[in-house]
């Protein structure tokens, strides 16, 4: 069970590595950093303000301000105060902070295609499950470097 247990961790980080390595591939495409990347893919449901931002990139305010600043001076994004506290900013994105996220998305899914290109669809369905399992289990986000 040990050496099985050893093989899933070696595969999971193998793919980690990997899709990491793809992430900056494609962020540097468009002359973005790997944080900046992550940014969009923050900002595409949803419009949290800075503080929030801040703990969903596991960075301090101070390091997101500048990160913000430079995708704001390139028209992506857009702050605008909290309705609730008018101390505090959200951060959305705007429409060309939209489209470029939507080009970006379309790049990745094209590179997934020819990952699951090999998998039946019902493998395919089950790997969808398995991650979704995987990624939502109860994992302590301290555990995760992120603390």
């Amino acid at each position: 069970m040990e050496n099985q247990n050893r093989e899933l961790a070696e595969h999971v980080f193998q793919l980690t590595f990997e899709m990491m390595s793809i992430l900056t591939k494609v962020a540097a495409e468009h002359d973005f950093s790997l944080t900046q990347l992550r940014l969009l893919g923050i900002l595409r449901d949803r419009s949290p303000k800075m503080g929030e931002v801040a703990n969903y990139l596991g960075l301090d305010k101070s390091s997101i301000t500048g990160i913000i600043t430079r995708s704001e001076k390139r028209g992506l994004v857009v702050r605008t105060p909290a309705p609730d506290d008018k101390r505090a900013l959200i951060v959305s994105l705007t429409e060309k902070g939209q489209a470029l996220d939507n080009e970006i998305m379309s790049q990745l899914l094209a590179i997934e295609a020819k990952y699951e290109v090999h998998l039946t669809v019902t493998e395919r369905e089950q790997l969808h499950l398995l991650l979704h399992k995987f990624m939502n289990g109860n994992v302590d986000q301290n555990d995760l470097g992120r603390g």
